[in-house]
């Protein structure tokens, strides 16, 4: 077989026409890549899995419509995570308001010391999870698309379906935000530093 026809783009025609085996090439390309940004999106590695699953269930089930861009449906896959992630998040939000309304449990000792926990102990990157979980769609979009991913503000376009332009200056206004954000949470933090 030649390049031409073991490339990403010839795994997606024969995806669209429903063979398994070029979906799960695309899987295995980009699984990762989904897995690391959809961690960066939630609170947990189990929650990261489950999103990278439903991205990759719901690129399944809209294969046809995948977007591509430059030969790769990589940025369709990332706001699709991005989607997914805060779809989890208000569904997370609201069981949590219904436990809240149920009667206390009885105390028990919790022994677990997992990577979520560790994930969490770390204040900065707590802070700018909650703080890019603040912001508004858009500017989560364009943040993890060109700052978190690293892809062009031309591939970002393509992606959102928007001009370069518009990407350029959504970026540089959600830039600011986060920073408006980040800078009373830094501040916090290097003040209990130093009482420390």
């Amino acid at each position: 077989m030649t390049t031409d026809e073991t490339g990403e783009p010839a795994m997606l025609v024969r995806a669209r026409r429903g063979d398994p085996q070029a979906f799960g090439e695309l899987f295995d390309l980009h699984r990762d890549r989904v897995f690391r940004h959809a961690l960066r999106m939630t609170r947990s590695v189990h929650d990261a899995e489950d999103v990278t699953g439903m991205v990759f269930l719901e690129a399944w089930r809209r294969r046809d419509a995948l977007t591509e861009v430059d030969g790769s449906v990589i940025g369709w896959l990332l706001v699709t995570a991005n989607n997914v992630s805060r779809n989890l998040s208000r569904s997370i939000r609201r069981y949590r308001h219904t436990l809240s309304t149920l009667p206390a449990p009885e105390d028990s000792p919790d022994h677990s010391n997992s990577v979520d926990e560790r994930l969490d102990s770390h204040p900065q990157l707590a802070a700018l999870r909650e703080a890019l979980a603040r912001l508004p769609r858009r500017d989560q979009d364009v943040l993890s698309l060109c700052v978190m991913e690293e892809l062009s503000t031309a591939d970002a376009a393509a992606v959102l379906n928007i001009p370069t332009g518009t990407v350029k200056s959504r970026l540089s206004r959600a830039k600011a935000r986060l920073a408006a954000l980040l800078t009373p949470i830094d501040t916090i933090i290097s003040m209990e530093g130093g009482d420390r």
